[in-house]
């Protein structure tokens, strides 16, 4: 009994060495990789910032005009309580409204929309995105 645990202990031992010199050293002493780089990472978080920004900007450039402030005021809306439940919309839903915002200033421009009409749509939106952040 004392030989075959002997045996049993060279065998085992054997084996480790076998393995260890078999095995290439790059297999055993491997770091851990990410999928994803640090850098990579950063740069994904530095350009959903900056686009968040600027989306920000576009939206908070929709309600600052003296007649959309003049417009909210008259609807009953407080345009600093709109500004700040802009500033706390998700980024898709930033984007959504930044897109929006853009397409009717266009519109405007372009002669589509009326004033008026953008005064209207411009307190729709207000309204909207008060309601959404106040269901939250």
């Amino acid at each position: 009994m004392h030989f075959d645990l002997w045996r049993s202990t060279r065998l085992l031992f054997g084996c480790i060495l076998i393995a260890l010199f078999v095995l290439p050293p790059s297999l055993l002493a491997q770091t851990p990789t990410h999928v994803v780089s640090q850098a990579d990472i950063h740069k994904e978080l530095v350009s959903a910032t900056q686009t968040r920004q600027k989306n920000l900007e576009i939206a908070k450039r929709l309600f600052s005009s003296d007649a959309t402030q003049k417009a909210m005021e008259s609807a009953q809306m407080n345009p600093a309580q709109v500004s700040a439940a802009v500033s706390t919309l998700s980024d898709a839903e930033l984007a959504q409204l930044a897109s929006r915002a853009d397409k009717l200033q266009d519109d405007f421009a372009a002669g589509r929309l009326s004033e008026r009409d953008l005064l209207f749509i411009v307190l729709g939106i207000a309204a909207l995105i008060l309601i959404i952040v106040a269901v939250r």
